[in-house]
């Protein structure tokens, strides 16, 4: 642990042309007296640690010295490439390696590139959930990124609706979307590659025995493919939808933007209002009722009846609510 830490210290005074001792101690997490005690030890270790007395004083290393321990390990370097994601970096357990691969290249940085680290936090931040949710950390998540790095099989109980089902995986990259973190990870046994929610696992155990990763498998190619693959397979209903041009417009917010526009894209010439008709792909008529209802009086739903219906009563009902002198 102490080691640890002295190797932090001159890091940090390798980054830096100087620290106070208040500095340091916040950023080794210590004391000042435990500073003072570090920076003799360096010293004694033969590590030219040099303490300027006064107010203006503090900790720095002299002669130019510069430590070999700049070098960047795997994991290390790995997580660097989601330093913008700190949220998820943490969730994954990896918030350390990233702390630790920052303070070596800053260390490694030219004195002109010093604040490039501060630079780019001020100008870039990555917040993931959706409005209104507080995400959970799936319990298994960390487990399930040591798996991911390492190229270690797991064995999974995963809960597929009401039933849980035994897998055997090769966790092959991990994916946070809007808040939610899933696995992609190719079925031992079969070989099909397929995606799993990481918090409907019930149980995760991290085999000893690696796997080979195919070499042309690409994570963000096959998590587009997935996607694109769920959106349209839940679009089971269709309706039919009279748009003003406004609608239109707003269509693609509504609904699935790419149903949308390739409804738009289907319909034929406006009519004499310059109204268009379309027609939508849905994943219900409950969910289209919600959706369409954000367009108001910019949408006239022409079938399914029953839908139709619903939107006469909610017109109905608004009338009566706005005609009322009252108000009440």
């Amino acid at each position: 642990m102490r080691a640890a830490r002295l190797i932090k210290m001159v890091l940090l005074l390798q980054s830096r042309p100087s620290m106070t001792g208040a500095e340091l101690a916040r950023e080794l997490e210590v004391s000042e007296r435990t500073v003072t005690r570090d920076a003799q030890a360096l010293s004694e270790a033969g590590v030219p640690v040099y303490a300027d007395r006064g107010r203006a004083g503090g900790y720095r290393l002299v002669g130019g010295y510069r430590t070999r321990l700049t070098g960047l390990a795997r994991t290390e370097a790995e997580a660097l490439f989601l330093s913008g994601v700190p949220g998820a970096l943490r969730e994954m357990g990896l918030q350390d390696a990233a702390s630790a691969a920052r303070l070596k290249v800053s260390a490694a940085l030219l004195p002109s590139l010093r604040d490039a680290p501060d630079s780019a936090a001020r100008r870039f931040h990555l917040d993931a959930p959706a409005w209104f949710q507080e995400p959970e950390t799936p319990a298994w998540l960390p487990v399930i990124a040591e798996a991911v790095w390492a190229d270690r099989r797991i064995g999974a109980v995963y809960r597929r609706g009401e039933r849980p089902v035994e897998r055997e995986l090769e966790p092959y990259g991990l994916v946070l979307k809007a808040g939610v973190w899933y696995l992609c990870a190719r079925v031992t046994g079969d070989g099909a590659f397929r995606t799993y929610r990481i918090d409907r696992f019930g149980q995760v155990e991290v085999r000893e025995e690696r796997f080979d990763r195919l070499p042309d498998f690409d994570l963000a190619a096959f998590w587009a493919g997935q996607a694109e693959r769920f959106a349209r397979s839940i679009l089971r209903a269709a309706v039919v939808v009279r748009l003003s041009p406004e609608g239109a417009r707003r269509l693609p917010y509504a609904v699935d933007p790419a149903a949308a526009r390739e409804a738009l894209a289907d319909a034929g010439e406006p009519d004499g209002e310059g109204w268009l008709t379309v027609t939508v792909p849905v994943e219900s008529q409950d969910v289209a009722h919600e959706q369409l209802t954000a367009l108001g009086p910019e949408a006239e739903v022409l079938a399914p009846a029953g839908l139709r219906e619903r939107f006469a009563a909610d017109a109905a009902r608004l009338a009566a609510r706005y005609g009322r002198a009252d108000g009440a």
